[in-house]
């Protein structure tokens, strides 16, 4: 059956008339047979009536006595006056039974009948007097009725032969979507060997076509984000030997050149530097790509990693006229984590905040605690005087080799690696980076750390630390 909507539809079904074939089986399995306690009435009747006027009460109560010791009955004759003639005593439904009414007295819609009485009359022999038979039989099984007659063991079997077909449907049906789901998680989360595992192939409905196709793409995307990443180390490592022998060239060539060719000889060393620092980067980001890159669990001072990406910042911001002001605040600032591949994230960002903030303005970088679901956590926050991003390139910025223009990133020298580098070291480190526009203008970049358990702020105020003060010595 591939149609998942005949599926649900027929087990619906299945449950509701599984129910109903039960009470219809068991109902007849276990009524009472009228029948036969309507022959023992009428052959009692006569019975009793021949003992009473023959032998008398007492024979009348003996007869009475050996019936509901045979038959499991309880039988009460009474006369034209409603009196019980045997003597016995009779109770008071009996009585009210034998004048004509029900068996209780509140007998009706809200309080169902206990189980039947039976009642026949008859004339005496003489035609003198008549008597009525009033007879009770034994109460038999009786499935479907509870005390006072409610149905509540029907109810019961009802709810659990429902209740167990609707589960394994339910089963059936969810199962396979948390299966998923949880496959769904992985992969956003960078597991690209997360699978939902398809099914057995005699199911062939649409949620199992869409197991099917789910695997069929995370393959085909691990596939790709591995032969992307396998090009990118297979380019880098196949780069370097060429650039090596054109550094060897380069220093030859030095030797045996005159003061006019040294200007072209300073050209293609800087050219050649520029490519040798994109190949570091390409083989940085294959090898985070990979997996190859793993994150040591020694603690890392976080505000010391902040303070020495200041310090270089502020020199080579001195090109532009610019300075680097960093803030942090007192208290322990202990990392799970690479010092170098922390300093390259940080770096990265404050590299690229110098290069676009305007000329003579001020870099700041706000080194600060946060309390969030998992625990502390820091917040490098870097902000710049410039021009700002574009809304819809924020979410861009942190992919590989996207600039929002190839004419300034010529005359900069980037390529769109430094930030991508920076988000996916900061997502090893299990933290999360993001961009954002100033209101007063220019871009404000924050990363996220998450602080090792025991970091404490000890004061609430900030500690300024001008990274120029710092280059200088003072």
């Amino acid at each position: 059956m591939k149609s998942l909507f005949l599926k649900i539809f027929l087990s619906f079904w299945l449950a509701q008339a599984l129910f109903v074939v039960l009470a219809i089986v068991v109902t007849l399995a276990f009524r009472p047979r009228m029948s036969s306690w309507e022959a023992l009435l009428a052959n009692s009747l006569n019975e009793s009536v021949n003992a009473y006027e023959q032998r008398g009460h007492d024979g009348l109560r003996q007869y009475l006595d050996n019936l509901e010791s045979t038959q499991h009955v309880r039988a009460f004759l009474f006369n034209e006056d409603k009196e019980e003639v045997s003597r016995r005593g009779a109770p008071e439904w009996a009585v009210r039974v034998a004048g004509g009414g029900p068996r209780t007295p509140r007998e009706g819609y809200f309080f169902p009948a206990p189980p039947p009485v039976l009642r026949d009359s008859r004339a005496s022999s003489d035609g003198l007097h008549r008597y009525t038979l009033i007879l009770s039989p034994p109460p038999g099984p009786r499935l479907f009725l509870g005390p006072r007659g409610l149905p509540i063991p029907g109810l019961i079997i009802a709810v659990i032969s429902s209740g167990l077909v609707c589960y394994l449907l339910a089963w059936f049906l969810t199962m396979p979507v948390v299966r998923l789901r949880a496959a769904t998680r992985q992969l956003a989360a960078g597991d690209l060997t997360a699978r939902a595992g398809a099914p057995n192939a005699r199911r062939r409905d649409e949620v199992a076509g869409l197991m099917r196709d789910f695997d069929a793409m995370a393959e085909r995307l691990e596939n790709l984000v591995n032969a992307q990443s396998r090009l990118l180390n297979d380019i880098s490592h196949e780069l370097r030997s060429p650039l090596a022998r054109l550094n060897v060239a380069l220093g030859l060539a030095r030797q045996r050149a005159n003061e006019d060719s040294a200007v072209m000889l300073d050209r293609i060393e800087l050219e050649a530097g520029r490519l040798n620092e994109l190949i570091a980067r390409l083989l940085t980001l294959a090898r985070m790509e990979d997996g190859e890159q793993r994150i040591p669990s020694r603690p890392v001072l976080l505000d010391e990693v902040v303070l020495n990406v200041a310090e270089d910042a502020e020199f080579e911001a001195q090109a532009r006229h610019c300075h680097v002001n960093s803030q942090i605040s007192a208290g322990s600032w202990e990392v799970r984590g690479d010092a170098s591949l922390l300093h390259s994230a940080i770096e990265n960002v404050v590299r690229n905040a110098i290069r676009y903030t305007r000329e003579g303005s001020m870099v700041e970088i706000h080194l600060e605690r946060k309390k969030s679901a998992a625990g502390s956590e820091a917040v490098v926050r870097v902000t710049d005087c410039g021009d700002g991003v574009p809304p819809h390139a924020l979410e861009k910025l942190f992919q590989p080799f996207y600039r929002l223009d190839d004419a300034r990133g010529r005359q900069t020298g980037g390529v769109g690696l430094g930030l991508a580098i920076t988000e996916r070291a900061v997502r090893f480190h299990g933290g999360r980076v993001a961009a954002t526009n100033r209101a007063e203008g220019g871009l404000m970049v924050e990363i996220h750390l998450p602080l090792m358990p025991g970091s404490f702020s000890a004061e609430p105020a900030p500690e300024v630390v001008p990274a120029s003060l710092i280059s200088s010595g003072q």
